[in-house]
């Protein structure tokens, strides 16, 4: 599809769900917000590694497979990948280095992941092996920093399990930095190889910025984030509030948020680590209520338990940013049936030339 085409069909994909599953009508839509220069816009990308017809494969599955389809361009990704990629296949190649193999559980190299920062493109480079050893490492490392002189950090991840899980949990540093710096609006975010970042620097942006105007925030509310990863949502709210809480199950990410604030210089938040279903109902059991709450969940929405504290919480203002419209549309339906009204929903195009949608949702109390 051209692109003006492809962001008339999220839209309409978006008024569909919504009518269809949500059961909601005559509900104010906007026009997706869209892309100056809709390619090389991924910031983080996983390549899987495979043996295809006798050569070693480098790129994406096939659809519906696990066939690894060699891949020298991918024009949606940063174009330092493709040089990644490139340098990494012809290293392997040279040194006999063999890849995974899913069904007999045996070979070394699983994935490639290349993170790169947006504005200074600073990369990391994450080899994510079957075996606790990297062959011949000491000439990989010269090879990849020599070919792509914007990596300032390459970490070895150890995955030893039978699972479609990309990494696993030993990861160690073999050159340079432990994490890289990039930037969403004025605020830095330092991030490390499992860290959670929306994959498209510039809509995260916008999308950001719609966020704030629909919180409206007067500099004397308390805002609770769920799902809130790094904390970019929250360090945004920040700006504005007096006080905000983000909540998150990693480990890792309630790390780099806490991090990711003392960066910024922002003594208003607050990290807990946990279910959000489990300890949203804990602070407001510790008398702590929210002026506005902002959700960012998963593919799968938010679970029932989570819904049902909201509702009782009760704040004037709800924000539900999510990236699936049919699950955004079920929840919508139980909030709007429980003393919530939707009042408009702004879609951005954070995924072009993709069938994916982010989408920034504005509720309030009945």
């Amino acid at each position: 599809m051209k692109y003006e085409e492809q962001l008339k069909f999220k839209k309409d994909r978006i008024e569909n769900d919504i009518e269809r599953i949500g059961k909601l009508e005559d509900i104010l839509i906007h026009d997706v917000i869209g892309m100056e220069e809709p390619y090389r816009y991924r910031n983080n990308v996983q390549i899987p590694v495979g043996y295809v017809d006798g050569k070693v494969a480098i790129g994406h599955y096939e659809r519906g497979s696990h066939r690894v389809v060699d891949t020298e361009i991918c024009v949606i990704q940063e174009e330092i990948a493709d040089r990644v990629v490139r340098i990494i296949r012809e290293y392997m190649v040279e040194n006999n280095i063999r890849t995974y193999n899913r069904r007999s559980h045996d070979g070394i190299v699983r994935h490639i992941i290349v993170r790169t920062a947006r504005e200074t493109k600073d990369t990391m480079v994450i080899i994510v092996t079957k075996g606790g050893t990297l062959p011949i490492r000491k000439e990989f490392i010269e090879r990849l920093t020599t070919g792509v002189p914007e990596i300032k950090s390459i970490i070895h991840n150890v995955n030893n399990q039978r699972t479609n899980v990309v990494m696993g949990e030993k990861t160690t540093i073999i050159y340079g930095d432990e994490k890289i710096i990039d930037k969403i609006g004025d605020i830095e975010f330092k991030i490390s190889a499992k860290s959670f970042f929306q994959v498209n620097t510039d809509q995260a942006e916008k999308m950001y910025d719609k966020v704030l105007e629909y919180a409206d925030l007067k500099g004397d509310e308390t805002v609770i984030d769920l799902y809130s990863g790094i904390g970019s949502i929250t360090l945004h709210l920040a700006k504005a509030a007096k006080m905000v809480y983000g909540i998150e199950i990693s480990k890792d990410a309630i790390e780099d948020a806490k991090e990711n604030a003392e960066l910024n210089n922002m003594e208003n938040v607050g990290f807990f680590q946990g279910k959000a279903e489990e300890l949203l109902p804990q602070l407001k059991d510790q008398g702590i209520s929210a002026d506005l709450l902002v959700v960012d969940p998963p593919r799968r929405g938010c679970e029932q338990e989570l819904l049902d504290t909201i509702i009782e919480m009760s704040p004037e203002k709800f924000i539900y940013v999510s990236c699936n419209p049919a699950t955004l549309a079920r929840d919508l339906n139980y909030l709007t049936e429980n003393g919530f009204k939707l009042v408009e929903i702004q879609p951005v195009d954070m995924f072009a030339q993709t069938t994916h949608v982010e989408t920034v949702t504005l509720l309030v109390k009945e």
